[in-house]
């Protein structure tokens, strides 16, 4: 019988008691050696983590896709109940952008009235009149309700589009509940944010990087290689208007980096009839040479840059890390970078006391490194994130703890940790050296954890 006891104590009781009797796809911390492939976890209830930057279905999209950059003058409209669109009000107000968007409001009265077409017709109709100027681009956010009752969204936007010819209306949607099968919110986003672009001529020296958060380093090889042979790199974080974005329409080839972004290049470069490579970051010397061939190969005039030198400026700065780090213990999420077996590969393999990782599910692209890790770091702990027994997991360390990524310095309950998500604008050799740079870091300062673990936007200022 368990005994009567109250808040955390309770339910830490309970969770020590069942543990032994669940199956270990069951339990919220795991060996790597008993992790399925790609779900460790058996799915079942979620619980939301305390940890915003990486959120994508509404709101950090807005910010480091260039909603709020490179589509100067347009305007986002959210048609959602209050519970929702509370989300989003408190991004506006960290990113001190509450003038670059309007709600609609759905009351539970329009649920039933069967004018739910009507009410987003006329709601977006009287928002626009009352702007003071009407934007290029209307970004048009429908939520999950829309699909519960099957509302005529191609009615919606061909009603709002007659009614507006000057306006540019983009579909997009924060509907979470369609993350589980087919296209994430997050890949209908990022394939949205391009829908504006026309056709254009073709500029044979001008490409374009799809689909980032963040605006890809200057020192990484896929720019100096493109700018040394006279190409201009467009990237949507970058543009300073609506008309330096609507010019990566003239570009012969997309690049995706992210992997929830590829399904977007994609569709643009079908569309605009472009070339596409995709270039994920990797933490594999052979796979970045093979990226950067390719690379070379659709751009005449650009050289290959010496890969062993990178190579061994890689090695270097590893091993400087090494020697810094010690025996320190490492913890890694699954958001810092898209792959994170990868990463934890490359640190495990130079010696690097990796002792946990998080995440709910393995990427596709990382079988291998998956296999290699069962059998090299059968011990490594893998944690879910949004099993409900993580409300409750130990975060007081008696030793310290270097996390990567702010969800694993949240569960670590570490003030040293690499505050990035979505790979930060990482890629190929420098990437890695970059990422190694920021290690070190860490490791030597201290951060405001508790701070910046509740903010909604990488870099925002928080209204907490």
């Amino acid at each position: 019988m368990l005994k009567m006891l109250h808040g955390k104590a309770k339910d830490e009781q309970w969770n020590n008691q069942i543990k032994e009797k669940l199956s270990p796809s069951l339990q919220e911390e795991i060996p790597f050696q008993d992790a399925a492939w790609p779900l460790p976890f058996v799915p079942g209830l979620e619980r939301l983590v305390r940890h915003y930057s990486s959120w994508h279905y509404c709101d950090q999209e807005d910010d480091h896709h260039g909603v709020f950059g490179g589509y100067a003058g347009s305007h986002q409209i959210y048609v959602c109940g209050a519970n929702c669109n509370r989300g989003v009000i408190l991004t506006a107000s960290e990113m001190n952008a509450g003038d670059r968007f309007s709600f609609v409001e759905i009351k539970e009265e329009d649920l039933f009235n069967g004018q739910m077409e009507d009410l987003v017709i006329e709601g977006v109709s009287d928002i626009l009149h009352k702007l003071p100027k009407k934007p290029s681009v209307v970004l048009l956010f429908t939520v999950c309700v829309h699909h519960f009752m099957g509302c005529d969204l191609n009615y919606i936007y061909d009603t709002l589009r007659s009614r507006f010819p000057e306006q540019c209306f983009v579909d997009c949607y924060m509907d979470p509940i369609m993350q589980k099968e087919g296209l994430t919110p997050d890949q209908k986003l990022r394939n949205a944010l391009y829908k504006p672009l026309p056709m254009r001529e073709k500029n044979l020296k001008q490409i374009n990087i799809i689909g980032n958060d963040f605006p890809t380093r200057e020192e990484t090889e896929l720019k100096t290689i493109a700018k040394a042979a006279g190409y201009t790199v467009k990237d949507i974080t970058e543009c300073e208007g609506y008309e330096e974005y609507l010019s990566m329409s003239e570009s012969f080839l997309n690049i995706a980096c992210y992997p929830l972004a590829k399904y977007g290049a994609e569709q643009l470069s079908k569309r605009l009839g472009m070339k596409f490579l995709y270039l994920p970051f990797s933490f594999h010397y052979d796979e970045i040479n093979a990226q950067l061939k390719s690379l070379v190969k659709e751009m005449p005039g650009a050289v290959m840059p010496d890969t062993s030198l990178l190579r061994k400026r890689c090695e270097r700065i590893l091993q400087e890390t090494k020697e810094l780090v010690g025996d320190t213990k490492i913890t890694i999420d699954a958001t810092v970078v898209p792959r994170l077996l990868g990463l934890t590969r490359l640190l495990i393999s130079h010696g690097f006391s990796v002792e946990r990782i998080f995440t709910d599910a393995f990427s596709a692209e990382e079988k291998e490194d998956y296999l290699w890790l069962k059998e090299n770091a059968p011990n490594l702990k893998v944690c879910a994130t949004i099993h409900p027994n993580m409300r409750v997991y130990p975060r007081n360390p008696q030793e310290k703890i270097l996390a990567i990524g702010q969800k694993a310095a949240y569960f670590s309950g570490t003030e040293h940790f690499v505050n990035m998500v979505e790979g930060g604008g990482l890629h190929g050799y420098d990437g890695i050296c970059e990422l190694c740079q920021k290690i070190q870091q860490a490791y030597q300062t201290k951060k405001n954890t508790k701070d910046l673990v509740v903010r909604k936007g990488l870099g925002c200022e928080s209204c907490i």
